[in-house]
């Protein structure tokens, strides 16, 4: 037996490196994982043949813009009918991360950006929960980000987008609570991609100073936290932010 054996998760943004991460967890641990991608349906289809070659299950689901409420709800469906009525887990990692400075930002751009990374996580979440509910409980997890409390310059949208996805996860903790839903959010710092270290050697190199164990993230680190906080290990773990950064926001500023 594994930490998630028998349980049905959905994983938003998998066609990317960190949701990359958090799907082969979750299957690792014995999960049947149903896989949303927008753009990136190529790597996810080869993600879901990856994890079918180790004997589990994955299905990646028809793309679906996250930003439109029905299409949550359809996907959130869609992941349940295959999981035979079940969804035992979320995790809303789907989400952008433009740079641009606060002058010169229009409504539409911060728009953009609030309905990626937050008004989806509200959709997605209130349909699974509602799934959830009628078959004793489950995890919710938002993929937040340290910039939450520490924004960065020309990141105002964004930073602002995950202290409020934040916020959503403990203020749905209260409420679902009583249904056996449990919600958290993981708050990662710089995670390792291909071609990162080439297109911002400087931030790069300051994030190496600053975390405490001396590397960059890797996507199966936030993958491990996901686990954590989807199993029975985080049984009574409900409206918590949990860091998963190197140490790098336990470094002292002055």
């Amino acid at each position: 037996m594994t930490l998630l054996t028998g349980r049905v998760a959905l994983i938003t943004g998998a066609g990317g490196g960190v949701g990359r991460g958090i799907a082969l967890r979750f299957a690792q641990e014995g999960a049947a994982v149903a896989l949303h991608c927008r753009t990136a349906v190529e790597a996810a289809r080869a993600l879901a043949a990856e994890i079918g070659e180790t004997g589990e299950r994955a299905v990646v689901l028809p793309a679906a813009d996250l930003t439109a409420e029905d299409e949550c709800r359809r996907l959130v469906a869609q992941a349940a009918e295959w999981g035979d009525g079940r969804l035992d887990a979320l995790v809303n990692n789907a989400g952008i991360q433009p740079v641009q400075a606060l002058e010169g930002m229009t409504a539409a751009d911060w728009r953009a950006v609030v309905d990626t990374n937050l008004t989806s996580v509200f959709a997605c979440t209130q349909a699974a929960a509602e799934v959830m509910r009628g078959h004793g409980g489950g995890s919710i997890t938002h993929i937040a980000s340290v910039e939450a409390r520490m924004p960065a310059p020309a990141h105002a949208h964004y930073s602002a987008s995950k202290a409020a996805v934040m916020m959503h996860a403990r203020a749905a903790a209260q409420e679902y609570g009583p249904y056996g839903i449990r919600v958290n959010t993981v708050s990662p710092g710089l995670i390792e991609r291909e071609g990162l270290a080439e297109a911002w050697p400087e931030g790069v190199r300051r994030w190496r100073e600053a975390v405490a164990v001396g590397r960059l993230g890797r996507p199966e680190d936030v993958g491990d936290a996901c686990v954590f906080l989807a199993s029975p290990l985080a049984s009574w773990v409900t409206g918590h932010d949990l860091v998963v950064d190197g140490g790098a926001t336990a470094r002292p500023t002055w």
